[in-house]
Formats: C-alpha cells, structure tokens, sequence
C-alpha cells in the first residue's frame, strides 16, 4: 500500500475529507492525514523491532580522543565495535557514564577502547581513551523514512493493515469518535499487530535450523 492509496483508504473508512477548519488548529487535509500516519509509525515503530529499523555505519575513533560522535538519524544501539588491524572484531561493553568516569578515571591514560556509555544524543565517550585510530562499526536503531514523504515504505509493502489500522485510530481520536468505533479499530490494530511482532522479534530472530519452527495447535 503506498501513501496515495493509504490515504483514500483512511478517508474511504471515517468518510470524512478532514477539510481544514478552526477546530483542526487550520491544517489542511493533506496535514492532518499525514500527523494521524506519522504518528501510528512511531507508536509502531518503538513497539516492534524489525530488522528493517537497523542500519549499520562504520567511522573512526581517534588517538586521545574519548568521544565518538553519533550519526545524525541514530535512536538507540545494537552494538558497537572495534574492528582491530587483522579485521578481527572486539564489541564494545555498555555502561553508564559514571561507569566510565570510575573505571578509566584519567583521561590520558589510553588504550583499546573496551567500554562505551551514551553521553549525550550526539556523542558516545569511550573508555579507555583510544591510543591510536581505531575503525568502528555500530549496529543501531533508527526511524526510517516516513511512507508520508517516501510514498511507500517496508512497513506500508509488507505489514499495510497495521499501518492502515494504526492510522485509523489516530484518526478516530483526532474525530472524537464513538467508543464502538474505536474499539472495532482497536480489536483490528492489536490483531495486526500481533502478526507483526511474531515476524519481527519471533520468526525474524530465530534459526529455523537450531530453534524449533513456530507451531499452532489445530483446532
């Protein structure tokens, strides 16, 4: 489902063209069909974790220098690494700053970074302080491109019934709509979520060779 078709859905399902007007604080339909799908993407996204919200990036932490600088669209962190001269790979340990502070008290004593700690959103700090240019690889979590200015997305291709319904109760709140209503949308967001998760932190994070493949009962 790409964004055009999402949005006659949405309007087709509330029969309404969410025309601008006062009590929508003077945004246009295009505006407010565009909040109601931005917003059930986050709630989706910090809901499930799909492989397709990982990204990987490679940069360099430099001699005598404890902090590493984050990518600009970087949310939270898989893992971190030390890709060493042979190409072997060391991962980092996660700590609290304060953890960092206590373990590697002086910041001129320096050595192969083995700890990391978020510092701030734009920084990491490295314990110990690098002692030389170290290559670094980082797993991490980010919100992908919005189908609103992508035109489609993984989640509108492979999961459009949690988008669509999720959108739809952003909809029916915004609508003020009756309480049967949105629990129909509710009954209908929570199946598709529920498919959802079992694909990305069930069937997404399992080998079918080692870990038994899901079974339901038959009825």
């Amino acid at each position: 489902m790409n964004y055009t078709q999402l949005t006659a859905s949405i309007k087709a399902y509330c029969e309404n063209d969410f025309p601008q007007a006062v009590g929508a604080g003077g945004l246009t339909s295009a505006e407010q069909i565009a909040r109601f799908v931005q917003q059930a993407e986050q709630r989706i996204y910090n809901s499930i974790q799909f492989p397709a919200l990982r990204k990987n990036v490679t940069g360099n932490a430099t001699a005598s220098n404890k902090y590493l600088a984050t990518p600009v669209d970087w949310l939270a962190t898989f893992s971190l690494a030390r890709i060493n001269a042979d190409g072997s790979y060391n991962y980092l340990l996660n700590k609290d700053v304060n953890y960092i502070r206590e373990a590697f008290p002086f910041p001129a004593t320096t050595g192969a970074p083995t700890h990391y700690a978020i510092f701030d959103e734009n920084t990491f700090i490295l314990g110990p302080t690098p002692d030389a240019s170290y290559s670094m690889e980082l797993h991490y979590f980010y919100y992908p491109q919005s189908i609103v200015t992508a035109g489609t997305s993984w989640l509108g291709d492979n999961l459009d019934s949690l988008l669509f319904y999720g959108s739809l109760l952003e909809a029916a709140a915004f609508m003020k709509s009756e309480a049967d209503v949105i629990k129909n949308y509710t009954d209908r967001y929570n199946e598709a979520f529920t498919m959802a998760k079992q694909l990305g932190e069930g069937k997404d994070r399992q080998d079918m060779y080692r870990t038994p493949q899901v079974r339901y009962p038959v009825k």
